[in-house]
């Protein structure tokens, strides 16, 4: 997964391990929640609860039960991503990631007892070095980058991937299936694994930026974010920049397919930069985060629209940064990345809201 320009760091696709501290007590006390009122136009939100405040909070995705989050933050003086889980009102934060490297896109087993995420620890001790941008406006794809399973307080770590290259962004399904996101074959593509790391299976395959997949609740589908790039001098600019550990992101859309990869479809046609796509548990519409109002702008702000691409709705009128959203199991409360409410121009922070149809 990654983070957009507001979200300082932006791209927040990367992975390693070190030595790992094994059962790891609660970081911190967070403040009680901050009730905000939906901004004109959030007919679909209600009761809107800031989580967590001050630094960089983003990617809070549900377990299976409702009841946790798992979420990556750069907080107390670190100064790159960790994983921390808290319950879903905001209390009981934990780290339980090892503190070293950079980690992305954690994600809990369907049985809540253990996680997943991405890291570049084994890569070395400290954070990643931050893109050069004399190249333009580009994103880290570290190929320290591998995907690793733990229990759910951070103890017992087992690496899941070990090819070269990027390896981040996992998901994972009813029965313990994980996709991601590789560049192990020389492009980003999205791949399944069984739930020890074998079985590994190409999904996509064509030249572009596949990846940031979504299982639905019931795990027959799959949606995700992309570009089919056919022009020649843009994909040569996309596979020159890959192989140094960059992606210039942009004019993303979001397919959809099969569990099996098969029935690949576009959904949307936007000409902005689409993503984080997630799948409403009813299984017909599926929410997203997209600055098509503003395509060349950095206000990013969720839509819901139906799997065959009709009926697209704006979800969040917010004149900053809107993005990774995620609904309950239940389909009745919506979890979500914001910049609204900083204390600080760019901060980001993990809200939750009631949905309403």
């Amino acid at each position: 997964m990654f983070r957009f320009p507001r979200l300082a760091g932006v791209a927040s696709i990367v992975v390693v391990l070190g030595s790992w501290i094994l059962a790891q007590a609660p970081s911190s006390q967070a403040p009680s929640p901050v009730v905000l009122q939906p901004n004109p136009g959030e007919k679909h939100l209600a009761n809107i609860r800031q989580l967590t405040f001050g630094g960089e909070n983003a990617e809070a995705y549900f377990s299976r039960d409702g009841k946790r989050l798992i979420f990556q933050s750069t907080r107390e003086g670190r100064p790159c991503d960790q994983q921390y889980t808290m319950n879903i009102d905001g209390s009981d934060p934990r780290k339980v990631s090892t503190g070293e490297g950079r980690t992305t896109c954690g994600y809990f087993t369907p049985d809540g007892r253990h996680i997943v995420y991405a890291s570049t620890r084994l890569g070395g001790r400290e954070c990643p070095p931050k893109p050069d941008f004399s190249r333009g406006y580009v994103w880290p794809i570290y190929a320290s980058y591998d995907i690793f399973k733990a229990n759910a307080d951070g103890s017992g770590i087992t690496r899941l991937t070990s090819t070269p290259g990027y390896d981040a962004e996992a998901t994972i399904a009813p029965d313990g299936r994980i996709v991601f996101t590789s560049v192990r074959d020389g492009d980003m593509e999205v791949y399944s694994m069984a739930a020890d790391g074998t079985d590994v299976r190409r999904l996509t395959n064509r030249p572009g930026p596949d990846g940031g997949p979504f299982f639905s609740y019931d795990g027959s589908l799959i949606a995700w974010r992309g570009k089919h790039i056919t022009d020649a001098t843009e994909l040569a600019d996309f596979q020159a920049l890959l192989k140094e550990g960059l992606w210039r992101p942009s004019d993303l859309e979001i397919f959809v397919m099969k569990a099996d990869g098969s029935g690949q479809r576009q959904v949307t046609d936007s000409g902005g930069s689409s993503f984080a796509p997630f799948i409403h548990p009813d299984n017909k519409r599926l929410i997203f985060a997209s600055n098509q109002h503003d395509p060349r702008g950095r206000n990013f702000d969720l839509y819901l629209v139906n799997l065959d691409g009709t009926g697209l709705e704006r979800v969040t009128f917010n004149d900053t940064f809107d993005g990774f959203p995620m609904f309950s199991p239940d389909g009745k409360k919506l979890v979500f990345a914001s910049n609204r409410n900083d204390a600080k121009p760019g901060e980001t922070n993990v809200f939750i809201a009631e949905w309403i149809d």
